[in-house]
């Protein structure tokens, strides 16, 4: 019963650590203030273009101020969006609302939820092997599954958070954004091969190439619907 109890306490603090801890380290360790009225306003505007809903907005200065960065952390009803000054300066009003827009859209799919409970999971497995609770082989193997799966689904909730974002927004805005952000970097966005098979987040140039793609087919889809003359009816 104590191994048990033991096991779901880590299992409790590995899945708290990862959906909350982030949020906790940006307000302990980051240098950041309150919007001002009219960054609150502009703010206000850019978040409800791209449908996205937080409980508190913080404004990251000091040495951050002049990346760019756009991050929603913390658990449900606690949401925090942290937004770096640099974004409400030079960056342009669609690429902030392309970056808004990703976010709510890994806010709508529950994207960091779903990481913490992986996580759980596989430390929890961990733990049970350590504690002899589970045996070794059968503790491996499950290992190896869940952490395979948890690979595999956690791109697809990635994707379907994009897809998400290009709803609000437009394929083409959000992939504009990314590669905008990308470039404002200095970085190349890197595409999958082998070695980012075992990664949750699929590689930011598969996204950037799947909202293309998306953004290609609504141009010629509105193309031929605006080329299609309709019904015609007789004389």
């Amino acid at each position: 019963m104590l191994t048990a109890a033991l096991l779901l306490g880590v299992v409790v603090l590995a899945f708290l650590a990862v959906a909350v801890g982030p949020l906790y380290a940006a307000d302990r360790f980051r240098e950041l203030r309150e919007p001002t009225e009219p960054e609150r306003a502009a703010l206000d505007e850019l978040r409800h273009q791209a449908g996205l809903g937080v409980d508190r907005v913080a404004i990251v200065g000091g040495d951050e101020g002049d990346s760019i960065d756009v991050s929603v952390e913390g658990p449900p009803r606690r949401r925090v969006l942290f937004v770096t000054e640099a974004v409400l300066g030079d960056l342009g009003e669609d690429v902030a609302v392309g970056l808004l827009a990703a976010e709510a859209g890994r806010v709508g799919t529950y994207y960091a939820e779903f990481r913490a409970a992986a996580v759980a999971v596989v430390v929890g497995i961990l733990a049970g092997i350590v504690t002899a609770t589970v045996p070794f082989d059968a503790g491996f193997l499950a290992l190896v599954a869940i952490g395979l799966a948890a690979f595999w689904a956690g791109r697809r909730v990635q994707y379907a958070a994009d897809d998400r974002a290009a709803d609000a927004v437009g394929a083409a805005r959000v992939a504009d954004a990314f590669e905008r952000v990308a470039e404002r970097r200095g970085i190349e966005p890197e595409t999958g091969d082998w070695s980012t098979w075992f990664e949750v987040q699929p590689p930011l140039g598969d996204r950037i190439a799947a909202l293309s793609e998306r953004a290609e087919r609504e141009a010629a889809g509105t193309a031929e619907a605006d080329d299609d003359p309709g019904p015609t009816r007789n004389a």
